[in-house]
């Protein structure tokens, strides 16, 4: 009997030390049952601690050269600063974006031609230098995009109107560029988005009043123009964004006060304008988003100091202003956010140094500031990211 016990207590141990092991080394949170165990010990292995999410916001500050860090409050939308906060980045930032994982986050230097680089701690969100950074870009990079497996990311460079294109490492974030880096793009591109497929690139040319469109290789990375490429907008795109579904895409034109819409060819990539496009917009439209569902899209009317709220319609993708728009913000706001729960979108406001914060209805898109909006950043604040962090835990109970 108690040598029967005793081998019991050793699998048992044996068992815990292997779940040890691969949930640190893959990450697993679930049931794991190692083989050999006896029932009792199974029952208690199974008992595994659950998945922490955390949600965390960057902005990076054009002025102060730095990106400001901050947590999200679950329930309220809130934030609050990480510890460490903010981060030093190159000359002059302005976009920023996360990995789909939320391990890496990428700042795009205007004024020094590079690309910043960081691991995201997934427990306090505070952000390292990758060994390397900065990676060179173009001239004058604005807007910074990852593709939604994590492989590759996309820089456009106003100055030199073109895209640069990186593998990404996995492991480390580091950056390489694409065989055939940069790629050419309209006149002063600004913003880059790649769609939830992965399978293209849309790049919003603000000289050259149109959208450019590319074919990204999956294996490569490298762009190729879509047939059609450059399409049309209006005066002065500053932005692009496309929901959830690929279906559509946003482009809101700075001098033009209005957004135009798109239908996307999901075999070739090709733009097709929406019926009714473009959409009215408050003064001076720069940056947009659009919410995890895809009912929602919002911009920043950095003209008016607010921001414009629109509703879509899912099968023809055409924007009616959500009722009470727009909303105020801060002064000069550059963009807009909203956080992979679809719950809070967050502004930064250039001439203000802050981050507006709203509470999203889910029925009507009306947005409500979030209690302690704003939030102090930096200076300048100008390019903004959310990203959503899955702490895998495994916490096996005594025997």
């Amino acid at each position: 009997m108690h040598q029967n016990h005793l081998a019991a207590r050793t699998l048992w141990a044996l068992g815990i030390a292997a779940l040890l092991v691969a949930c640190a080394n893959s990450g697993y949170s679930g049931t794991v049952t190692p083989s050999g165990v006896d029932p009792d010990s199974q029952t208690r292995l199974a008992q595994i601690g659950p998945d922490v999410v955390v949600q965390f916001v960057y902005a990076a500050n054009y002025d102060s050269a730095n990106v400001s860090a901050y947590t999200i409050n679950a329930t309220s939308g809130k934030l609050t600063p990480v510890a460490g906060s903010p981060f030093g980045a190159g000359t002059e930032p302005e976009g920023v974006a996360v990995d789909p994982t939320g391990k890496f986050a990428y700042v795009a230097n205007y004024g020094s031609d590079n690309v910043s680089a960081y691991t995201i701690n997934a427990t306090s969100g505070k952000l390292k230098s990758v060994a390397g950074s900065p990676f060179g870009a173009g001239t004058n990079p604005t807007g910074v995009a990852v593709n939604p497996k994590g492989t590759f990311a996309y820089v456009t460079n106003s100055g030199s109107d073109n895209v640069s294109a990186y593998s990404i490492n996995a492991t480390s974030g580091k950056l390489t560029p694409v065989s055939g880096s940069p790629f050419s793009a309209g006149s002063v591109p600004q913003w880059v988005v790649v769609v939830p497929s992965g399978k293209f690139a849309y790049v919003a040319n603000y000289g050259s009043a149109n959208v450019s469109a590319y074919s990204i290789n999956a294996t490569s990375g490298v762009l190729a123009q879509v047939a059609g490429s450059p399409f049309g907008a209006d005066n002065g795109p500053n932005g692009v964004a496309v929901d959830p579904k690929g279906k559509f895409a946003y482009v809101p034109n700075e001098v033009s006060d209005n957004v135009s819409a798109y239908a996307v060819n999901a075999t070739s990539g090709a733009l097709t304008p929406v019926a009714g496009s473009p959409f009215g917009a408050g003064s001076l439209p720069i940056g947009v988003a659009v919410d995890p569902v895809g009912k929602f899209a919002y911009v920043a009317d950095y003209g008016a100091d607010n921001v414009s709220g629109y509703t879509i319609n899912a099968t023809s993708g055409a924007l009616t202003p959500v009722a009470g728009s727009p909303f105020g913000a801060g002064t000069l706001p550059l963009g807009t956010a909203v956080d992979p729960t679809g719950r809070f979108a967050y502004v930064p406001n250039f001439g203000s140094g802050n981050v507006w914060g709203y509470a999203i209805n889910p029925k009507t898109g009306e947005l409500t500031p979030v209690a302690g909006s704003p939030f102090g950043a930096g200076s300048g604040t100008w390019g903004i990211a959310t990203c959503r962090v899955v702490q895998r835990t495994c916490k096996p109970p005594p025997l």
